[in-house]
């Protein structure tokens, strides 16, 4: 049998989801590896966005920011945790994931907060609206559709990024790759390698929607929307830059 049968295979016995240390526990660890370090990467990110936005200061050190933190890999980070009292386990990779995510988050976040018009921000404090209320009832709802693209980059990263917890003792889903290995099933390796992307694709997904929901004006079906014969705006990337 080849591999990705024996993946199959793995992948269609109930016993490898609900016995202890299964699937459906592994799954649980990895969600909420992720989760705790999106969320704590957004508790960094989006108000020191937001306040840099808002000034339209800091452009320089966002870009440099954006641009180290794509040279200085994850599994770097947790090989510095292991001989720093952080250690090992499940909190170093909360911790480096948390770092790993800030910087998209930042960045569309700042340049979601710093592209909103400033006669819009003028005519809202003309209409009596404190600095507070400018920023969430107008800077807010134009700059979210950036905002939420940052947060699903973030986010789709951390969870395709947290299965190196299994190479420092943490739990997730990257256990199963890393059991695979040292024991040369590659059926194994290819079971958690899908259940990784999969679980990365409906992050995704998810995310897409949840941005669908909260976008301001009428509202289509992200994926049935009718086709129209002008030019699509592109769509934001991470930095901000469209394609």
């Amino acid at each position: 049998m080849s591999a990705f049968g024996e993946a199959v295979v793995y992948l269609n016995d109930p016993y490898n989801w609900t016995r202890p240390n299964g699937i459906l526990d592994l799954l649980g660890v990895h969600l909420a590896i992720s989760t705790v370090a999106v969320l704590a990467a957004m508790v960094v990110a989006l108000p020191i966005g937001i306040a840099l936005g808002t000034s339209g200061r800091g452009g320089g050190a966002i870009v440099v920011l954006s641009n180290v933190s794509r040279a200085v890999p994850t599994l770097a980070l947790l090989t510095l945790f292991a001989v720093s009292p952080i250690g090992f386990g499940n909190r170093a990779t909360t911790i480096a994931l948390a770092v790993f995510a800030i910087p998209p988050i930042l960045t569309n976040t700042f340049v979601g907060f710093r592209g909103v018009d400033a006669d819009v921000r003028e005519a809202a404090r003309a209409m009596g609206m404190r600095r507070g209320q400018i920023t969430a009832r107008v800077d807010l709802p134009l700059a979210l559709p950036l905002v939420m693209t940052g947060i699903r980059t973030a986010a789709v990263q951390v969870v395709a990024t947290a299965g190196l917890a299994a190479l420092v003792g943490g739990g997730g889903l990257g256990r199963l790759v890393n059991l695979g290995f040292g024991q040369q099933n590659y059926g194994l390796i290819i079971s958690g390698a899908i259940l990784i992307a999969g679980l990365a694709l409906l992050t995704e997904l998810v995310l897409v929607l949840v941005s669908w929901l909260l976008a301001p004006g009428p509202r289509r079906l992200p994926f049935l929307a009718p086709r129209s014969r002008s030019v699509a705006a592109p769509e934001p990337t991470a930095s901000g830059v469209p394609l």
